[in-house]
């Protein structure tokens, strides 16, 4: 199964959570069409057919990615080179 990038993924969950509450807020035929576009692309990119499985799907791969602060932390003092 292809994965998506998680920062790409992550900005799509960001993106559907704020669509989400701008459509509670304002309930207008554009906050419904742009809910809507984010869905499916949400759902399009986890390879799946629901909000609520997309987002199960996103939460299970993110977690499944490392972060680049853990992946640091656990690296050698040597392996860690910064440039300037």
């Amino acid at each position: 199964m292809l994965m998506a990038n998680p920062a790409t993924l992550r900005n799509l969950v960001k993106r559907y959570e704020t669509l989400q509450r701008a459509h509670a807020r304002l309930g207008t035929s554009e906050s419904s069409r742009h809910l809507e576009d984010i869905s499916y692309t949400l759902c399009v990119t986890t390879g799946t057919r629901t909000v609520a499985d997309a987002l199960t799907a996103a939460e299970a791969q993110l977690r499944a990615v490392p972060s680049a602060a853990s992946v640091l932390s656990a690296a050698e003092p040597s392996e860690v080179q910064l440039t300037a």
